[in-house]
């Protein structure tokens, strides 16, 4: 018992810490953080991400590999 209150002396009067009020601000924000996480997961989840051939893209390929493919002359 006696080294806790050596110890408890030692801590300097004037310095100033973050406290009780400190530890509630940083837990509501990691919980705000945990719940943002969380929300994006599933927003991401809901995302099809397979693509629908364009059918404009397709015909302008084919005629362009046609005409390299052809000899000019």
């Amino acid at each position: 018992m006696t080294q806790l209150v050596t110890l408890a002396k030692e801590v300097d009067e004037d310095k100033v810490t973050p406290g009780v009020l400190g530890f509630i601000v940083f837990a509501v924000m990691a919980l705000a953080v945990w719940g943002l996480m969380k929300s994006m997961n599933r927003h991401m989840n809901r995302v099809e991400f397979t693509e629908v051939p364009d059918p404009k893209a397709d015909s302008g390929d084919s005629a362009e590999a046609a005409g390299a493919a052809k000899p000019q002359g």
